[in-house]
């Protein structure tokens, strides 16, 4: 590695900063989000997208995803599947519970011996218990998940959701860092 790629490591891009910065309240809603993008920080949107696909890459964000704020939608029973899926299978059941259409959202945490015994969990959102409860059923009907310990979990209330903050709209520092942007370029 030479000095050049070892400063690139150290001191974030000032323009993947603006980056970041554009895009962490939502991408805008408009046919090309990434041209107009593009065209604020007065570079190219294959340049915006080259440099998003190289923040993903290398974990400096961790993903591009949809809040969907489902209850403005009418979307008012949701629930947290919670699967106690032995180890071996967690990622082959986690693919196919994931690849559902009723399955929005599924990822693993670890188990908490003697407290809490599940290691998979998956939304699904509905306009009633009664649907969500009929998706289940026919999500391990057809999945074949009848042999799995699971556990159903409807929400009571909504808290603020809204995507991941990396850098701080007061000051300008960068999550993780005591520097802020003018201090790191």
């Amino acid at each position: 590695m030479d000095l050049r790629e070892l400063s690139q490591l150290l001191e974030p891009d000032p323009l993947d900063l603006d980056l970041v910065h554009a895009i962490q309240g939502g991408l805008p809603l408009v046919e090309q989000p990434y041209a107009q993008i593009a065209s604020e920080l007065n570079i190219t949107e294959a340049e915006v997208i080259r440099r998003l696909g190289r923040l993903l890459e290398t974990g400096d964000i961790r993903r591009l995803g949809v809040v969907v704020r489902h209850r403005e939608l009418g979307y008012r029973a949701n629930a947290m599947v919670v699967w106690d899926v032995p180890d071996d299978r967690v990622s082959e059941i986690g693919r196919l519970l994931g690849r559902q259409s009723c399955v929005t959202l599924c990822y693993r945490r670890p188990r908490r011996p003697g407290r809490w015994p599940y290691n998979l969990f998956c939304m699904i959102h509905g306009r009633s218990r009664e649907g969500v409860l009929r998706n289940l059923d026919r999500l391990i009907h057809d999945c074949n998940l009848g042999w799995i310990t699971h556990d159903v979990l409807f929400s009571l209330r909504q808290f603020k959701q809204r995507g991941a903050k990396y850098i701080s709209e007061r000051d300008g520092s960068v999550k993780g860092s005591d520097q802020t942007p003018a201090s790191l370029s």
